[in-house]
C-alpha cells in the first residue's frame, strides 16, 4: 500500500505538487499522526465561495478567457476545486456596487418585485459556474438588510431592525427571491435569516438579537416557506461569530417550535478562533447541521502573503475538526484594490484580478482551500485523528470510495519529520516549514 503525497510549500514553490509516494514503514516519528477509520463523526457536503456583485463585476472587466480560466480553476470538478456551494446576497450588501433591493419604496403587495439587477452580472456568473461544475449548485442566499421602508432607521446602511409590521411581508419577499432565481435555472438551496445579525456596519445591515431571531422564524418565515411550497429550503440561524455561537444557537434550537424550520448554524470566523463552541452546538443539537457561511481576510489585499493561506488552513481545520459539514468562503474573486465596495471596506480574496493589466493573482489562501475541497469528497466522512504533538496539525476522512483523505498543516518555522499510522504500518516524510499537504492513502 502507498500514500500519495500532494503538496504546497512557501520555499519550493510547490503548489498542488504531487510527489514521490510514501510506502510502509515500520518506525514512528516523534510527530505521529494515527488515524482510527472506526472511529466516524460528520458527513462533508462540499466547499465553495461567494458570487457577489463585487465579484461578477470584477470578472466582466477581464478578457473572456482569463474570466473562463478562473470559473474552471474554482469549479471545475476535476482540474479545479471543486466547489460545489455558493453564498449570494438578497439585496445588496457591502461588496455590491451600491445599495439596491428589489422593489419599490413603500410597496407592501410585492408585486413591483424584481430581481432584473441580479441579472446583469451575478445571475450569469452563478450560470457559468453551474456549467462547470456539470451540474446543480447548493446555493446559500443571505439578506444584509431588508428594504429601507421596512427598517426602524430607514436606510438600509448601519444596522437599525426590522419593523414589527413588516415581518410577515419580509418573510414573503424571500420567497419571492427563491421563486425568482428559479425562474433563471437557479435553484435555493439554503436561506441564512440575516447576515451578521449582530453588527451594526456602516454598511447593509439589520439586527436581531436570539429572542427576535426565533419569533420571526416560528411566526413568520418559517410558515411563509411552507405555505409558498419552499419547506425543502434549508433555513440556515446566526451567520455570524463563532464566540457566541451556542448562545444564539440555543436561543433559537431550544424552542422546538422554532427548530423545527431550522437546519442548521452558520458561522463566520471574525473575532474568534474558538473552533470548540461548534462542537457545543453540535453536542447540545445534535439532528441540526453546521455550515461556515463567510470568512476573508480584511484591510485589502497584501500580495504573496503566506499567512492568510495559514489562517485559511487553521480554520477550515478547526472548523472540520468540531463537526462542520460545509464551508464557503467569501468573494471568489476581487479587484486590485480588494474591491469593489460601496463602503471602502476593502478585503482580500483567493484570487485577484489586476482589472487595469488584465491579470490573474491565485493567493495562498486558493492553494490551501484547495488542499481539503479538491481532495475531500462530498459524501465523506471525518474519522478518528490523534497527533502526538502540536508541531503540526491535521484532520483525517474517509471518502465515500474508501480512500483516506489527511490533510496536514505545518505553519512552522523549520520542517517537521512525521509519521501516519494507518492500520498495521506506518508512513513517514517530512513536511516542510510553513507547507501543507494532502496525503491520500488508496
Amino acid at each position: 500500500m502507498n500514500m500519495k503525497v500532494i503538496l504546497t510549500a512557501k520555499e519550493t514553490g510547490d503548489r498542488f505538487s504531487e510527489k514521490e509516494p510514501v510506502s510502509f514503514s515500520e518506525g514512528r516519528a516523534s510527530t505521529h499522526i494515527q488515524l482510527d477509520r472506526e472511529l466516524k463523526y460528520q458527513e462533508i457536503l462540499g466547499f465553495g465561495g461567494a458570487f457577489t456583485e463585487a465579484a461578477a463585476h470584477s470578472l466582466s472587466l477581464i478578457s473572456p478567457e482569463k474570466r473562463k480560466e478562473i470559473i474552471h480553476r474554482y469549479f471545475d470538478p476535476s482540474e479545479g476545486l471543486g466547489y460545489r456551494f455558493g453564498r449570494t446576497h438578497i439585496n445588496s450588501c457591502d461588496f455590491s456596487l451600491g445599495n439596491y433591493t428589489y422593489v419599490e419604496d413603500g410597496d407592501t403587495s410585492l408585486q413591483s418585485f424584481s430581481i432584473d439587477r441580479e441579472k446583469k452580472l451575478v445571475i450569469p456568473l452563478i450560470q457559468e459556474a453551474k456549467e462547470v461544475a456539470g451540474g446543480e449548485l447548493s446555493i446559500v442566499a443571505s439578506p444584509w438588510s431588508p428594504p429601507p421602508w421596512m427598517k426602524t432607521n430607514g436606510e438600509m446602511n448601519n444596522g437599525g431592525k426590522l419593523l414589527p409590521e413588516f415581518q410577515s411581508l419580509w418573510a414573503d419577499y424571500y420567497s419571492k427571491y427563491i421563486e425568482a432565481m428559479e425562474e433563471e435555472g437557479i435553484g435555493i438551496w439554503g436561506l441564512t435569516i440575516q447576515n451578521e445579525p449582530e453588527a451594526k456596519q456602516v454598511w447593509d445591515s439589520c439586527l436581531y438579537t436570539g429572542e427576535e431571531e426565533r419569533d420571526f422564524i416560528k411566526d413568520h418565515l418559517g410558515p411563509s416557506l411552507v405555505g409558498h411550497g419552499h419547506g425543502d429550503v434549508k433555513v440556515i440561524i446566526w451567520d455570524h461569530n463563532r464566540d457566541v455561537i451556542h448562545e444564539r444557537a440555543k436561543a433559537v434550537l431550544s424552542d422546538p417550535e422554532a427548530a423545527k424550520y431550522v437546519w442548521g448554524t452558520g458561522v463566520h470566523w471574525y473575532v474568534s478562533e474558538e473552533f470548540e463552541n461548534l462542537s457545543k452546538v453540535h453536542q447540545d443539537f445534535p439532528d441540526k447541521h453546521l455550515i461556515f457561511t463567510e470568512g476573508c481576510i480584511e484591510g485589502g489585499v497584501r500580495p504573496g502573503a503566506w499567512d492568510r493561506g495559514e489562517r485559511y488552513g487553521r480554520n477550515i481545520m478547526g472548523d472540520l475538526n468540531n463537526y462542520l459539514e460545509a464551508w464557503i468562503d467569501w468573494n471568489i474573486v476581487l479587484n486590485e484594490e480588494g474591491g469593489p465596495n460601496h463602503v471602502g471596506n476593502y478585503c482580500d480574496a483567493p484570487v485577484i484580478v489586476d482589472t487595469v493589466n488584465d491579470e490573474v493573482r491565485y493567493n495562498s489562501s486558493y492553494y490551501y482551500i484547495g488542499h481539503f475541497s479538491k481532495y475531500i469528497k462530498v459524501g465523506a466522512r471525518r474519522i478518528g485523528c490523534q497527533i502526538s504533538n502540536d508541531a503540526v496539525s491535521a484532520a483525517s476522512f474517509e471518502n465515500p470510495d474508501g480512500e483516506i483523505v489527511v490533510v496536514v498543516m505545518n505553519a512552522g518555522e523549520r520542517e517537521e519529520e512525521i509519521s501516519l499510522g494507518c492500520g498495521e504500518g506506518n508512513f513517514s516524510t517530512t513536511l516542510p516549514l510553513h507547507s501543507i499537504a494532502t496525503f491520500i492513502i488508496g
